[in-house]
């Protein structure tokens, strides 16, 4: 009789201690693995987009840190805790099976073991199907946030569907004066129902330029802002920023200016130019550079090093201040910008590089001056733009212009009628 007591409380104890350990087991699983797995960090400083997911990166990763492992993250605790939530449902089940024998816990141990396993080969499988592509370090989608903070839409109808133009002139947060006057001269212009005179600006860590950007666009509604900061190193994001809002909200206008706050620009005679051209395709008109080679001079503000350009000529480019684009070709540009080692220089890497590898022809137009001239009344009437124009001359090129209808202009000889 004792015996067998005795032999029943040492079942029993080897039971409940069996039972305990399954406890801790499923604790450590549910509880201890799912916090390790979600406390993982996460970065959240640009965006990669793949297959509808957001992931979020860091924009000061070294090269030498792994992006994979970082991007993973999200897909680790999600499987890790739908593996978490079955193997709770199967322990909560088959405890009650353990009451019956050891023999039973024994397999039941041995059964949760091999699930865990499947369970990991499955997550590890499905971790590696979702995984995004590797973004490179050095391409602008790297560091490119796609989207506008402000976007206004509206000023292109329809997509652009019945403009003719639409002239997105990159400018500076605190360069309120070169808009207005831009406003006040030929960017009136942009009151027509077939073209639109907007501006680009990225954002500014000013808070009193901030509230003064808002007064203007409260007044005006003509100003873009890209996710970017504004600088002159992030030119060329903010080239990005315009061709993805015109594919975006504009992809039907037949082309697209691009062009500074410096510059005046002959809309007359860029309109006429624009309806000489109206059905070409696949290309981008401007000043044409032949034959430039990148500046190794680290100490040069226009620095190119071998990492981010390796030949020795850089592919003809349109100069940066003014260059027209057919439409067809900004959806092309955009995408592939992004894929594309990321260079300051915005016209070498957006007219040249880019479009270069993409076969976009880029022609030479006689009419982009882009550079500072003489401001006789023919000259202006000459040009559809003019660089280094400070914004207090905007009106007195203006009033040429304007002046120069009354003038006839031949090669070498300027007559007042």
């Amino acid at each position: 009789m004792f015996h067998y007591l005795h032999l029943r409380s040492r079942f029993l104890q080897t039971l409940i201690l069996v039972l305990i350990g399954l406890t801790f087991y499923a604790y450590y699983r549910t509880t201890v693995y799912d916090v390790r797995q979600y406390s993982l960090p996460r970065n959240t400083n640009y965006s990669a987009y793949q297959d509808g997911l957001h992931i979020h990166t860091n924009l000061s990763q070294s090269k030498n840190s792994s992006s994979d492992n970082m991007s993973l993250s999200p897909y680790v605790a999600h499987n890790s805790s739908n593996s978490s939530l079955i193997f709770t449902t199967l322990s909560t089940s088959s405890s009650v099976q353990s009451l019956s024998s050891l023999s039973s816990v024994s397999t039941l141990i041995n059964s949760k073991q091999k699930v865990n396993e499947k369970l990991e080969m499955a997550r590890v499988t499905n971790v590696t199907k979702l995984a995004p592509i590797i973004v490179r370090n050095d391409s602008a989608r790297a560091i490119y946030e796609a989207g506008h903070i402000v976007s206004i839409p509206e000023r292109c109808p329809n997509l652009g569907k019945n403009m003719d133009l639409v002239m997105i002139v990159m400018s500076a947060p605190t360069h309120l004066e070169a808009r207005t006057a831009i406003r006040q001269t030929w960017g009136h212009f942009g009151q027509r129902s077939d073209m639109s005179v907007l501006f680009m600006l990225g954002t500014t860590l000013d808070p009193r330029v901030e509230t003064i950007l808002r007064k203007e666009q409260n007044m005006y509604n003509d100003v873009i802002r890209g996710r970017f900061l504004d600088s002159y190193s992030n030119l060329t994001l903010k080239t990005i920023s315009t061709l993805e809002w015109v594919d975006t909200y504009c992809s039907k206008v037949k082309y697209l200016l691009k062009t500074d706050d410096d510059m005046f620009i002959n809309v007359p005679r860029l309109l006429a130019f624009v309806y000489k051209h109206v059905k070409d395709r696949n290309v981008i008109f401007g000043r044409l550079a032949r034959k430039w080679k990148p500046i190794r001079n680290r100490k040069s503000k226009y620095y190119v090093s071998q990492a981010q350009f390796q030949q020795s000529v850089f592919p003809d480019f349109t100069t940066g201040p003014a260059y027209l684009l057919s439409s067809d070709t900004v959806r092309r540009l955009y995408d592939a910008a992004l894929d594309q080692t990321y260079l300051k220089l915005e016209d070498v890497f957006t007219t040249g590089i880019v479009a270069h590898r993409l076969g976009i022809k880029r022609s030479h137009a006689n009419e982009f001056l882009n550079k500072r001239i003489q401001y006789t009344a023919c000259n202006i009437q000459r040009g559809i733009s003019i660089h280094m124009v400070k914004y207090s001359e905007q009106f007195d090129l203006w009033k040429k212009l304007l002046d120069g209808k009354r003038v006839i202009c031949t090669k070498y000889l300027q007559i007042n009628i």
